[in-house]
């Protein structure tokens, strides 16, 4: 059932079934009353991520969700995006060392990130993160919105929360690494953050 212009869905599936972020998804909309749905409770696959931006890929996923529950349907693209490396691993994040022709994990990134940077003096990046809200399948008003997250890549990790690249991403300002905040401080000021009261944001402006 399609939602009307203008009002805050009040269940939503999550077309992603990564633990990490619908934890984090989860503390941050479950105080506007959303309730998330993720994908794979509902019997649906990963969507295809062909394309080379994160906006593409994000609408991709949501509408893909969308069309195969019909329940309105979030999404997010996001990565890590580097300055010395060009703005690698982008949206290669999550399979940064596999495209490289090694395995698709957490630490095989994080290996494969530092050799990268390996003599490079700038070690500034930011992580990145587009939202995508349909409403239905066809929705062409698509609420999107997005978070920029800066710090350095480090050389060694610190800190056990988090995943991803959390561990050798530190935050200057805070001198922690993502990995070394608690969950709630992160879910303050991260690029899911970010985006998310941007887009919270815009469907309060519709509601008026």
């Amino acid at each position: 059932m399609n939602e009307p212009v203008g009002t805050a869905p009040a269940r939503v599936v999550l077309a992603s079934n990564n633990a990490g972020k619908l934890r984090e998804f989860d503390a941050l909309l479950g105080a506007a009353g959303i309730a998330l749905v993720p994908q794979g409770e509902l019997g649906v696959p990963e969507a295809e991520e062909p394309h080379v931006t994160f906006v593409e890929n994000a609408l991709a996923k949501a509408r893909h969700a969308a069309r195969l529950t019909g329940l309105p349907a979030l999404a997010d693209d996001s990565g890590l995006c580097v300055r010395a490396l060009g703005g690698e691993p982008g949206v290669y994040s999550a399979r940064y060392a596999q495209r490289a022709g090694g395995e698709k994990s957490d630490a095989a990134n994080n290996a494969h990130l530092v050799d990268r940077l390996r003599g490079h003096a700038d070690r500034r990046g930011y992580y990145f993160c587009v939202l995508v809200l349909v409403r239905h399948a066809d929705d062409p008003e698509p609420l999107i919105a997005e978070g920029r997250w800066p710090g350095e890549i480090l050389e060694a990790p610190r800190g056990a929360n988090g995943f991803g690249y959390d561990p050798y991403f530190l935050l200057p300002n805070l001198n922690a690494t993502a990995a070394e905040l608690e969950p709630a401080v992160k879910n303050a000021c991260s690029h899911r953050a970010i985006a998310l009261a941007a887009l919270l944001a815009r469907l309060k402006e519709e509601e008026r």
